[in-house]
């Protein structure tokens, strides 16, 4: 197994515990979800624009489908959930670049709709986790020093240049909550798990990357840069890990507070792609060339033409039918491989509170891919 677990989180939740996860199509989201199932003392509602793929069969679980960017639908559809005491928000709408006002402004009022419902109906409130990134730490817009390595910790300031809205949701908490309701903030490096409902999704990445290779026998090489491919440049963070840590935080009444908590949630040992691309070539079947390494390769120009190659697949295969951009996201890949900064976190604060489950990146993305195996979202 990739990850060791503890479920030691102090206080254990009362069976009147009643979760709502906005977001619960997504790689965190449904795992969150099938945690709290499993204890059998939550009720929990997931919200989602869209309809889930892999419906959850649980009489405790109650499927939401809902446009959080229309208040009004957001109040119809929201005004029926008057028990919950613990929200879990970890969605977010990437219609707009990330660093932009406007992606600022959409993903504030996908907030604010709900809270307007909540805050309003949820008498018994008692907690609200949000999820949002190592990204909070650096600007994409610069100036970026190569030389200068930074780990982050949760007291690192905010980046002073261009626009985040990981600090407008913050900030609308802060504010919203006013005291009265305790939060937390959970900030996640790359994220592995499996969906077919989430923009930013390296093992379907990789994925279908892999089984291109392998059906038209083309060399399985990492297209980036040499930092991103000889450096430890991002943390992990499995999907399972950060599930858990949002629930110990969110039901840890030693930690919980009014003012907010902020956690990196990072799998914890650090890796490179070049240790871990090998073991992917050999995971998926592909041809894996003595040099792997290319800085000319560029996966938005190369897969630009591969969509009927991955219909070919899925029908030989037998798979769930899915798009290729419903897995895969190539201006995503590229960018990760290309980042002219690093993302690295220490998880100290997590670990001396009591949090104690780590995991292998190098294992989760195998684990993941064996998931999405067995979704048969990938050969």
């Amino acid at each position: 197994m990739a990850a060791k677990e503890s479920n030691n989180y102090g206080t254990e939740a009362a069976p009147s515990s009643v979760a709502i996860i906005f977001g619960v199509t997504g790689l965190v989201g449904r795992e969150i979800a099938r945690r709290l199932i499993s204890k059998n003392k939550w009720k929990v509602y997931g919200v989602a624009r869209r309809s889930e793929s892999f419906p959850i069969q649980c009489p405790n679980y109650h499927f939401i489908s809902c446009d959080l960017l229309n208040p009004e639908e957001t109040e119809k559809k929201l005004s029926v959930v008057q028990d919950v005491t613990h929200v879990f928000w970890v969605t977010w709408t990437g219609e707009f670049p990330l660093d932009s006002i406007k992606s600022c402004e959409q993903n504030k009022a996908m907030m604010s709709n709900a809270l307007n419902v909540i805050l309003t109906e949820s008498k018994a409130l008692k907690h609200v986790s949000l999820q949002t990134g190592m990204k909070h730490y650096v600007s994409l817009k610069g100036p970026f020093d190569a030389k200068e390595v930074s780990i982050y910790d949760e007291k690192c300031p905010r980046a002073s240049e261009g626009y985040n809205f990981y600090y407008v949701l913050e900030d609308l908490l802060k504010e919203r909550l006013a005291g009265k309701v305790a939060w937390s903030v959970l900030r996640p490096g790359l994220l592995t798990g499996s969906s077919n409902r989430t923009l930013y999704n390296v093992i379907g990445c990789l994925a279908i990357y892999g089984a291109i290779c392998n059906h038209l026998n083309l060399p399985f090489v990492f297209g980036g840069t040499r930092e991103c491919w000889e450096e430890v440049c991002i943390d992990g963070s499995d999907a399972r890990l950060v599930a858990e840590q949002h629930i110990w935080a969110a039901t840890n009444d030693e930690i919980s507070s009014r003012d907010g908590q902020a956690f990196n949630a990072i799998n914890g040992p650090s890796f490179t792609w070049k240790e871990v691309w090998p073991v992917l070539g050999k995971k998926f079947g592909a041809k894996v060339p003595k040099e792997m390494f290319s800085n000319h390769f560029w996966f938005a120009t190369a897969m630009s033409d591969k969509k009927k190659v991955w219909h070919e697949i899925v029908v030989k295969e037998g798979l769930l039918h899915t798009e290729m951009e419903d897995l895969a996201n190539w201006e995503f890949l590229d960018i990760l491989f290309r980042c002219p900064t690093k993302m690295l976190g220490t998880r100290g604060k997590a670990d001396r509170l009591g949090f104690t489950m780590r995991c292998k990146t190098s294992e989760s993305i195998l684990y993941w891919i064996d998931s999405m195996r067995e979704e048969k979202l990938i050969p």
